[in-house]
Formats: C-alpha cells, sequence, structure tokens
C-alpha cells in the first residue's frame, strides 16, 4: 500500500492556521492593534470600511521595523516576542506566537509600510495570498501602517459566514473597546465609513472609561482598590441602582490583557448579593496584577482565558475587596452607631431622681354601659336613617341568598380565563385545559401586529410635542447610525446626532414616549446577539426586539377583559405556539394527562 501521509503546502497550512487566529474582521483589528501596543506606540488611529470586510488599516507611532523585520514578520512562527518555552510563563507582552500576520496574509490583501527612527527609508511591503508581490523602500512616518483589504477574497465559503456589518462592528468596537481600557495611557482613534467614532485622549483610568461609555458612567462609579503579596488590583464597579438586566459592561484585565472568566465574575456577584433585583448584573472594569510565573494565559488560541495557581486566594480577595469599597462609599447596607439626639437625657436631667407622685388616674362615675341612650353615643356614633338594633344585622336568609349569589359569579369566572400567579393564564379547552406564558404570548402578538403594520399597511408616526434626546455610547451611537433607515421606515423621525445623544422628533404609534429609551436600548442589547446574515431582514430584528420591550411582563396583573383579549389574539396569530424567539407560548394538558397525576 502507498504512502497517503504527506507536508501541507505552505499556502494551505496558512489558511488552516488563519482558520484559528481570524474567524471575523474583529480578530485582525485585536491582532494589529496589540502589535501597535507591543511597539510601544503612543498614538493609535484603526480606520474601517464596511465593518472591516473591505478595510481595516492600523497606522502607530511605534518604534517600526527594519526592512528584514518586516519581510520576516510574514512568516509563520515568526516572533520577537519568545525565544525559549519558558518564556511563555514570563509573558509581559499582547502577540506571542508568531502567527498572526501570516494567517492574516494567507486571506487577504496586505500592504504595510514601517520605518524604525533611526533610518531615513522605511519599506513597503505588499503581499497577497502569502506571496509578496511588492517590496521597496519608501519615505515615511517613524511607526508602522498596515492595510488589511478584501479579507477572506481567496476563501469566499469563509466570507459568507460573516454576520451583517452592524453586527461585525460591534465585535470591532468590542475589541477596540477593550484594547483601550487596558491602556489608558495611549490615545486611540476609530473612523468607520469616514465617520469618526471615538477620538480618545491618553489619560486616567477614570476618565478612559467616561469617555468610552459616555459621561453619565461618571456618576455610576465606585472606586476599588486592594494591594496584597500575591495581587494588586484597582478599578471601578458600578452602584447597584445602575445594574442592567443584561451583562453589558463587565471588563476584567489580567496584567493588562482583556480575559473572560467566570469564576472571577461569580466573585464579583457574590460582592454584590442581596443589593442587585433579581435578575440584574452588575458592571465593572476591573484591573488585576499577578506575578507572570501565576498565572498561565496560553491555554486558548484568542488568550480570552486564563488560568490561576491559587483562584481560590484570587476570588476570596476580589469579593472582600468590592464588598469593602461598596460598604466604604455608603453603597452597601452599613449598621449604623450613629446615636439619635432626640433619645439623649438633657444635660439638666442629670442628677434628678424620678417623679415620686403616681400618675393620676380619672374615671367617669356616671358611665353606664346598659345605658341604651350612652352607648350609642359612645359605640355608634355613625347612626343609619332607623335607630332600631335589627338594623345593624343581616337576617340568616338574606346571607345564604349572597353566598349563593357569590358562588354562581366564581362558577362563571371558572368557565373564563384564569391568572396564576401573575405569569400564566389558565383556560378550559375541550380537551383539558391551556397554560399560556403571559407575555411571551403577549411577544407573539405584538411581533406580528408590527410586522404587519411594517410590511402590509401603511406605517404611521405619531410626532413629539417636545423632541426628546436621549444618551448613548459612542459605539451605541453608531449602531443606531447605521440603522436610520430601517428606524425611519418604521416610523422613528431623528433630528439631531451627536457623539453621545440622538434627538428623536416621531415615533410609531404602538411606542410611547416614556418607552423609546427602554425600545432603542433592547434593540441595541439585541443587535449585540449574533444575527444570521443569509436573508437578514431588519425588520425582523426590531420587531423581536420592539415585541420584547413593549410586552406585558411577569408580575402585571390582568383583568378578566384583558386575559380573555390576550388569549383570542394569541389564537389568531399565523404561528401562536412559539414567541419571536422561539420558546412556547402555552402548554396543553388533556383531561388523560390529569387524570394521570392522581393515579398511585
Amino acid at each position: 500500500m502507498s504512502d497517503i501521509i504527506q507536508l501541507l503546502p505552505d499556502h494551505v497550512a496558512n489558511q488552516i492556521a488563519a482558520g484559528e487566529v481570524v474567524q471575523r474582521p474583529a480578530s485582525v483589528v485585536k491582532e494589529l492593534l496589540e502589535n501597535s501596543i507591543d511597539a510601544n506606540a503612543t498614538a493609535i488611529k484603526l480606520i474601517l470600511k464596511d465593518a472591516g470586510k473591505t478595510l481595516i488599516q492600523v497606522i502607530d507611532d511605534g518604534k517600526g521595523m527594519s526592512t528584514t523585520d518586516a519581510r520576516l514578520s510574514f512568516e509563520r512562527h515568526a516572533t520577537s516576542k519568545i525565544k525559549a518555552a519558558e518564556d511563555l510563563f514570563q509573558l509581559h507582552t499582547k502577540g506571542f506566537r508568531g502567527e498572526a500576520m501570516a494567517s492574516i496574509a494567507a486571506i487577504a490583501h496586505v500592504e504595510m509600510k514601517t520605518k524604525q527612527d533611526t533610518q531615513e527609508l522605511g519599506t513597503h511591503i505588499k503581499i497577497e495570498g502569502s506571496k509578496v508581490s511588492y517590496q521597496e523602500m519608501i519615505a515615511t512616518p517613524t511607526g508602522t501602517n498596515i492595510a488589511v483589504k478584501n479579507l477572506f477574497y481567496n476563501i469566499p465559503a469563509r466570507r459568507n459566514f460573516l454576520k451583517s456589518d452592524t453586527v461585525e462592528t460591534r465585535h470591532i468596537i468590542d475589541e477596540f473597546q477593550r484594547v483601550s481600557l487596558a491602556h489608558p495611557e495611549i490615545s486611540f482613534s476609530l473612523h468607520h465609513n469616514e465617520n469618526e467614532v471615538y477620538h480618545i485622549k491618553n489619560s486616567n483610568l477614570r476618565k478612559r472609561i467616561v469617555a468610552i461609555f459616555g459621561a453619565k458612567m461618571n456618576e455610576k462609579l465606585v472606586p476599588v482598590s486592594e494591594e496584597t503579596e500575591m495581587i494588586s488590583m484597582k478599578g471601578f464597579v458600578a452602584k447597584p441602582a445602575f445594574s442592567k438586566k443584561k451583562r453589558g459592561e463587565q471588563f476584567f484585565f489580567v496584567n493588562n490583557r482583556f480575559v473572560k472568566s467566570p469564576y472571577l465574575h461569580h466573585a464579583v456577584s457574590a460582592a454584590f448579593d442581596g443589593l442587585l433585583e433579581h435578575g440584574s448584573h452588575p458592571s465593572y472594569f476591573l484591573y488585576l496584577t499577578v506575578p507572570t510565573k501565576s498565572i498561565d494565559i496560553n491555554i486558548h488560541p484568542t488568550k480570552t482565558e486564563i488560568k490561576f495557581d491559587d483562584e481560590k486566594a484570587v476570588y476570596a480577595i476580589l469579593r472582600a475587596t468590592i464588598k469593602h469599597s461598596l460598604g466604604q462609599y455608603n453603597v452597601a447596607p452599613v449598621l449604623d452607631f450613629n446615636r439619635d439626639a432626640t433619645l439623649d437625657t438633657p444635660y439638666n436631667f442629670n442628677k434628678q431622681s424620678a417623679s415620686p407622685s403616681s400618675p393620676k388616674i380619672s374615671v367617669d362615675p356616671d358611665f353606664n354601659p346598659f345605658n341604651e341612650r350612652k352607648q350609642k353615643e359612645i359605640h355608634f356614633p355613625f347612626k343609619r336613617d332607623n335607630n332600631s338594633w335589627e338594623s345593624l344585622y343581616t337576617t340568616t336568609d338574606e346571607i345564604a341568598q349572597q353566598e349563593s349569589l357569590f358562588h354562581q359569579e366564581n362558577v362563571q369566572e371558572a368557565n373564563k380565563t384564569l391568572q396564576i400567579q401573575r405569569k400564566y393564564l389558565l383556560s378550559s379547552i375541550k380537551s383539558g385545559v391551556v397554560l399560556i406564558h403571559q407575555s411571551l404570548a403577549h411577544q407573539r402578538v405584538l411581533f406580528e401586529e408590527f410586522l404587519e403594520n411594517t410590511t402590509v399597511k401603511e406605517v404611521h408616526s405619531q410626532q413629539l410635542l417636545f423632541p426628546i434626546t436621549i444618551s448613548f455610547s459612542s459605539a451605541e451611537i453608531e449602531m443606531i447610525y447605521t440603522l436610520k433607515s430601517e428606524l425611519e421606515n418604521v416610523g422613528f423621525h431623528f433630528d439631531e446626532f451627536t457623539k453621545e445623544s440622538v434627538t428623536i422628533k416621531g415615533t410609531p404609534v404602538a411606542i410611547s414616549e416614556s418607552k423609546i429609551t427602554t425600545v432603542l436600548e433592547e434593540l441595541l442589547e439585541n443587535i449585540n446577539l449574533d444575527v444570521p446574515d443569509a436573508n437578514f431582514n431588519p425588520f425582523d430584528l426590531m420587531a423581536k426586539s420592539f415585541s420584547k420591550s413593549l410586552a406585558i411582563k411577569t408580575g402585571a396583573i390582568l383583568s378578566q377583559k384583558e386575559q380573555e383579549s390576550l388569549v383570542n389574539n394569541l389564537f389568531s396569530c399565523k404561528e401562536p405556539s412559539i414567541c419571536p424567539s422561539g420558546k412556547a407560548t402555552f402548554k396543553t394538558l388533556t383531561l388523560e394527562e390529569i387524570d394521570q397525576l392522581f393515579v398511585k
């Protein structure tokens, strides 16, 4: 039998490696930004076109590369960060595997201009599919300028798996925020389709957080700081009053590297125990500094996971530190030992003894409980028209008649719907009973009504008497702006966009003024989820988001008419059995299934 194992060609091996390093445009952004930081840059500029699919360009003022290093940087396993395996446990840089540039060059058109400070001329290199197509000397500023064009141009199948521009932009902004939060000493800027999204100057940590997430974030932050022999900790947590229903601003940095750690997240949640409403999540920006030998960062290709030598100790310190900060800044409830001045004994009573005289008791010697006139005057000041005692009592026949009427009413109500625990509706059907989830059912009703109003009927908009201005972060403003035309098609009218706010002068008829902020925030949260790009319809996403925001919630009390109306509207829908997110809206229980519950 002939040999079947063979070495892969370099271009195939590079494409396979690219599958690990580059999942989407955001992966390229992360690698390029981290390379600029490792090059000691003080200012980094990120330029995007079409959510990075057409262009990702990073310009820095770092130390640059020599001609030899520039050419060698595109080779596999070429790095300046490590020289031996032991160096993996003494990492002080970002990238160290040496596959990023080679992987990117295998699936895109890459153009690099770089120059060191000691050189008069720099190097200009163009690479297409791992092959160098151009290399010359060039006059260029000190630093590095890398442009990645036409990502996945030679792997169309991978390009088809990318999401919509809105979703891919969201992922890029996430990476940009993580890198810029880790390095407040570096200035960053981000331009997307010639629009400036961020322009962040070098500053301290608090100002960096406010610059990224908006001025309103400043009042939410509570400082956190702790120094121990094994760990140094600093950062901020948001006050419990500003917690969110979905996980939002939650950032862990270990040695200036963003990491994801469910274990550490649990420690933060434990510190907030008893301070948050059910289902709410805290926001935090926490920076941990530990000895490099006590962690392992190379356990995941993206290096976003980490292992500690002593996780339990880190957990305990983190939880205790946050609890202390919440109490120190009067965010958490603490025991109040302050005396109440009203309870103090006056100074002039200091040497006085208790009064020797007994309290006086006054009685009415003329009081007679058997005197009818007196009794009526004392005990029954609110008299009926007739003064007879019989009017104060109801006959036995009348009581029986009232009980019978009450029983009949309950029997009639039993044939209708019944609300259970302010969450479910129970209704009787021929084969048994049906249990309906009131919130999910209302979402289905609103979802189909919204789609019908935007696709079949003419869209109606209500003009606001006074335009309202809503504050968002720069990233959220960019997301709303990309959906501006779709939002206008469903009834929104925008007046002005700024870097941190949007002014709205008209809304869809179904959305009240008090719900506008909630609806838009819910829409932005849903955009953060990966929405399939194949046949992606923004109206579906909006309909899902709006229906979830506007639907009645668990805990709402519904009148009998409201219950019946919801049930009737649900079963008039095209797909009444599932809500827009795919969950069941109701469950039926047949008589046979009910009988089985009582069989031994």
